[in-house]
């Protein structure tokens, strides 16, 4: 059954304190004013050797308004539930974008703040794809259920330590703003991992191998089998993965074919295609600390981003999604959109400010605050690499290469601040001998540019091989915020990539 707003927050003042805001902001002369109002609940679990090594739970509450006056931003917040608090918050607001304008005119610059044109969505709701919020589970069954998965591991011959975590968010917002869009709505994430570690006594050389299951917008029953992923049967096979991993040769540094895992290749796609195609890093906004993107809008149309078989679409209505979300931070509906098409930039992620500086007719939805402090910028949404209809699967991707490498799970990245030179290690690499595996590598990193890699991909596998990665932790902005975000990918084949052997690099 589809769940409801929660009644808890539902019973806060929000309409209220909405209303004495945008009222103020209204009487202030503000062009466009918003208001909104975040209740953010966070909770972490930490095992080491299945014994407790730390918890924490926080709930973050409050509201900002955000206005445009005089075509400049303006922006304040507060905690304090009252109607006056709200409209002098508004005042706030007002204020700064005043003072604001006076620094941005003594710089020489008249650039003004406008929004692109969105229809008016007014008491709208909407709620997360979910069965069992897991705040609504025991804490004691968290933590025994981490600590039973952790004794599985530590009974397996080989495994010296197992470290064990379950992160969980329950996520309310509440928008209004002065056009007359009205949403409230929920969301619920979380994040379980496990690592089992292997030593060698006699060397005293260590490794380890983490569980594959992604982040994902689900509730408890992602973790009892219920929410698609085979827990008991990934916890059974990483202690002889890990042993034999223990075993592996160092690779051989060259050039090899890959087929690369969606456990791998979902962050591939986050740094080097997610990142670039943020609008307001193409633009230099996020210059100075996020980078910029070598995909640059003269080239929107143009760019061979890759091979003809590469089509990515950002995408806010992916059911179970980390960035799928109702309406945005400024009040935007959801929505998805290509990327790439055909292997040529035919698109970015934009917010409403964006949208209109570059002429776009509207925003698709990208706007983002990680607390009711911060302003909401423009976030990624859950960037995806389409699946071919009637793809191969992933062994019949690993036949077709005679000398290569298989590559599983995310680990280390490195990528240059125009998401252009890169490098990837992983969790687990295979070596692939005329069509088959042949054992496992170690010491494994693919090195590319962004154009290069993507150019060489002869084929992506079919839907049975697509998988919703991700990660809660995507950093942007000053100050800093956290976003979680998607992405979903199938096995695919890349041709002739640079291998690197990350111990002879790590002695240059």
């Amino acid at each position: 059954m589809p769940h409801e707003i929660d009644p808890s927050f539902l019973a806060l003042p929000l309409r209220p304190l909405a209303d004495a805001a945008l009222a103020r902001a209204r009487a202030l002369g503000a062009e466009h004013a918003d208001f909104r109002f975040e209740r953010v609940r966070s909770a972490s679990w930490r095992l080491r050797d299945a014994r407790p090594a730390g918890s924490s739970d926080a709930t973050d509450l409050g509201y900002a308004v955000r206005v445009v006056h005089g075509g400049t931003w303006g922006f304040a917040s507060g905690v304090e539930l009252t109607m006056d608090a709200a409209a002098r918050v508004a005042s706030q607001a007002v204020a700064m974008a005043k003072l604001s304008a006076k620094v941005i005119a003594a710089a020489g610059s008249d650039e003004r703040v406008e929004l692109a044109d969105e229809p008016v969505h007014a008491e709208r709701t909407w709620v997360s794809s979910y069965e069992i919020d897991p705040f609504d589970v025991p804490d004691a069954e968290k933590t025994g259920l981490l600590a039973e998965w952790s004794e599985r591991l530590l009974a397996a011959e080989g495994v010296a330590h197992a470290d064990a975590s379950l992160v969980t968010v329950h996520e309310n917002k509440f928008y209004a703003d002065t056009a007359g869009t009205t949403t409230t709505q929920q969301r619920v994430r979380l994040h379980p991992q496990l690592t089992a570690v292997a030593v060698d006594p006699g060397t005293g050389g260590f490794d380890s191998m983490r569980t594959l299951a992604p982040p994902a917008g689900r509730g408890w029953e992602y973790l009892t089998g219920a929410g698609g992923w085979d827990w008991d049967a990934e916890l059974a096979g990483i202690p002889a993965l890990l042993a034999e991993k223990m075993r592996a040769p160092s690779v051989t540094a060259g050039t090899y074919d890959l087929v690369v895992d969606p456990s791998n290749l979902w962050l591939t796609i986050h740094e080097s295609i997610g990142h670039a195609t943020e609008l307001d890093r193409a633009l230099g906004y996020e210059a100075a600390y996020a980078g910029t993107s070598f995909a640059t809008p003269d080239l929107l149309g143009t760019l061979k981003y890759g091979s003809e078989i590469m089509n990515v679409t950002g995408d806010r209505t992916a059911e179970h999604g980390l960035a799928t979300i109702g309406y945005d931070d400024e009040g935007v509906a959801a929505q998805s959109w290509d990327l790439v098409k055909d292997g040529v930039l035919t698109g970015y992620q934009t917010d409403r400010r964006i949208a209109r500086l570059t002429g776009l007719a509207r925003s698709n939805g990208c706007a983002y605050a990680d607390s009711p402090s911060h302003v909401p910028v423009q976030r990624m949404a859950n960037v995806s690499l389409r699946p071919a209809a009637d793809g191969p699967s992933t062994e019949e991707l690993i036949s077709g290469v005679e000398r290569g490498i298989y590559v599983v799970g995310d680990r280390s990245w490195s990528i240059d601040m125009q998401r252009y030179n890169f490098q990837f290690t992983g969790q687990r690499f295979f070596r692939i001998e005329n069509g088959r595996l042949a054992g496992q590598l170690k010491d494994v990193a693919y090195q590319a540019t962004t154009t290069d890699f993507w150019g060489s991909m002869e084929a992506v596998g079919g839907p049975d091989t697509y998988v919703l990665g991700g990660a809660f932790n995507c950093g942007k902005a000053q100050p800093g915020q956290v976003a979680a975000v998607s992405h979903g990918c199938p096995s695919a084949l890349f041709r002739g990539v640079n291998i690197l052997n990350t111990t002879q690099e790590a002695g240059r």
